[in-house]
């Protein structure tokens, strides 16, 4: 807000039962004055209005000076709603849900594309494995079985006396686990109960002396292992995070000739790149947060007893639980063998190819709603009532950022792009992916992972083309760059779970974000042109 207004204006959303148009402010020593800021000004900036007016504000100037020539207008308008929309993101000038939703008006009135064919974007086989994982993670939450799974893990390597780094090793490695099944963001806020519970039996400030500052250094470092833990664990997987989602999207939408990414072959490149990154960062927590003394000072208030007293209290596990269990392992196994190797093309061949990874994550979900509970006659493991709590920004979120890659090369907007980064034709790949990490994951300390992604991968995909080498060596690197997103709490929603809990500050998470980040791009350079080109094919002409 302009400092030069007098008052602290709260958002609208906060309390709908204020004067729109306050027209003073109430000094220290109950005086009333005038504020110096107009009150249409004043409740402009309160409310939002100027970032809203902000979008619409961006596109009309990019389609009234940008001149890319008249065979070009749908490419000029489709930066004009480029800009519209990453506004609205940014800025949360409303909903992300809201802002996602633009294209499905903004495609058809600027000419981009039909109304039909920008819906179709929001719903196609991806977007079907999306929402499958979201009903899956809401019956693992449902049930408990994440806390389950992450107390019987925790107490097997806590030790007896504590052993800080085993500690930590199980808890990290649960959560990286549970993400990489799950999506990253309802990991995060899976799991940052249990750890909080955890540290929640330490005295914290209560503590005297040197064991307070044991107590508050370990428990940064729980926090934090949580928070990069569930970033680490979704790159390994596709249903892990959005980001690998847009990639895999964008790639079928830019080159649909070329060998889809599926399920088995992003986990044969993304769960080492995972492994490395989880080395990385528990040696970081275990060298910056825990000494010689940690050990001593937790074992008078954590143990395996406590761990396991509260395993107890969850009692067995119940006829549900194994059979959610159950219904998720079938689904992990139907992932990895849709499509193994050419020589073993997996079970997707005795439907002609017609199924993908999303058909059957559609399908295991509905068993849970077929599946009884056991609890009582009638109930189902699901019912319509515990999907609520679906995130269907993150689905809308994803419709749009396919929607604008279509929008970019419907509107011919890849074709003028091509031809602005042809200068760069020549450089050798090797050294632009490191820049496309760099860069992405630059931009993505800002924004979200996924608003980052839907940005840079068109640019990158042109870019590869421009200076002939394969897209997938820039893209790659571009969707893996924006999920390094470790140093600010507004990188991410999971960076924001862990921060608002009150153990971390900024200075922490740059800190200790900055060594897991350089060992990410350390380890895409190695990996992306080894292991990379064998999985994805790089050595083959697009």
């Amino acid at each position: 807000m302009d400092p030069r207004c007098g008052g602290h204006w709260e958002s609208s959303s906060e309390d709908v039962t204020r004067s729109l148009l306050p027209l003073h402010d109430i000094t220290a020593d109950g005086d009333a004055r005038r504020s110096s800021c107009p009150p249409l000004v004043a409740s402009l900036l309160a409310n939002g209005y100027l970032s809203i007016a902000a979008g619409p504000l961006a596109a009309a100037l990019i389609c009234a000076l940008v001149d890319l020539g008249p065979e070009h207008a749908a490419a000029r308008n489709m930066l004009g709603v480029l800009a519209w929309v990453f506004i609205w993101w940014i800025t949360d000038a409303v909903p992300l849900a809201v802002a996602s939703m633009a294209p499905l008006f903004l495609f058809p009135v600027f000419g981009v594309s039909s109304a039909d064919a920008v819906a179709k974007s929001y719903m196609d086989d991806v977007i079907s494995l999306v929402l499958g994982s979201f009903i899956l993670a809401l019956a693992i939450e449902h049930y408990n079985i994440h806390r389950r799974l992450a107390l019987n893990i925790t107490s097997l390597f806590c030790g007896d006396p504590v052993k800080p780094a085993l500690l930590l090793l199980g808890i990290c490695g649960t959560t990286m686990f549970i993400s990489m099944w799950i999506h990253n963001t309802p990991c995060t806020v899976m799991m940052m109960p249990v750890a909080t519970g955890i540290l929640q039996r330490l005295p914290g400030d209560a503590a005297a002396g040197a064991d307070a500052r044991e107590f508050r250094r370990f428990s940064k470092a729980v926090v934090l292992g949580v928070v990069y833990a569930s970033a680490i664990g979704g790159m390994a997987t596709l249903t892990g995070t959005g980001a690998n989602i847009i990639l895999v999207g964008m790639w079928s939408t830019y080159f649909p000739e070329q060998e889809p990414i599926t399920f088995s072959s992003w986990m044969s490149f993304g769960l080492p790149m995972s492994l490395l990154l989880f080395a990385a960062l528990w040696a970081t927590l275990c060298l910056m947060y825990c000494s010689s003394n940690t050990g001593t000072a937790l074992s008078a208030y954590l143990d395996r007893t406590h761990l396991r007293r509260e395993l107890s209290l969850l009692g067995p596990m119940a006829f549900a639980e194994k059979m959610v269990l159950a219904v998720f392992g079938g689904l992990i196994v139907l992932w990895m063998t849709r499509s193994i190797t050419d020589d073993i093309p997996g079970w997707s061949v005795l439907f002609h190819g017609n199924v993908g990874d999303g058909t059957v994550t559609i399908m295991m979900a509905t068993l849970l709603f077929i599946i009884p509970s056991g609890k009582s006659d009638g109930e189902k493991l699901m019912d319509w009532a515990k999907c609520r709590r679906l995130q269907w920004h993150i689905v809308l979120l994803l419709g749009a950022g396919f929607a604008i890659a279509d929008g970019f090369k419907t509107s011919g907007l890849t074709d003028i792009l091509a031809g602005w980064l042809g200068f760069l034709r020549g450089a050798p790949a090797l050294a632009v992916a490191p820049v496309a990490c760099v860069f992405s994951g630059l931009i993505t300390e800002f924004t979200s992972d996924d608003a980052t992604t839907t940005l840079v991968l068109p640019l990158l995909a042109e870019l590869g083309r421009s200076i002939g080498v394969h897209p997938l060596l820039l893209m790659v690197p571009g969707a893996v760059g924006a999920q390094l997103s470790y140093l600010l709490p507004t990188g991410s929603p999971g960076n924001s779970v862990g921060f608002s809990t009150g153990y971390v500050t900024i200075k922490d998470m740059v800190v200790t974000g900055m060594p897991i980040k350089i060992v990410g791009v350390a380890a895409l350079t190695l990996l992306l042109p080894t292991l990379g080109v064998a999985v994805f094919g790089m050595d083959q002409k697009v």
